[in-house]
């Protein structure tokens, strides 16, 4: 579940392994490249965490952060 945090969307994912994980990033990196709306995130081992915001509208939540969301929750 995406919560509200710090003025951007934040979400944790836990995969099975390195592996997992990889995947994972590489088709949201195809989605994010595709909507030109780029995640802050991190990859330690199996998890991998994600902030969204919209860095043109002063760094806050917007539409656009809602739906590239939306399309990660899809792929996972």
């Amino acid at each position: 579940m995406w919560q509200e945090q710090n003025n951007a969307l934040y979400r944790k994912f836990e995969f099975a392994d390195f592996s997992e994980a990889f995947a994972f990033m590489t088709r949201v990196a195809l989605l994010a490249e595709k909507a030109n709306h780029h995640p802050r995130w991190t990859n330690v081992w199996n998890t991998v965490e994600i902030w969204l915001n919209t860095h043109s509208a002063g760094n806050t939540i917007t539409d656009k952060d809602r739906k590239l969301a939306a399309q990660i929750d899809a792929i996972k």
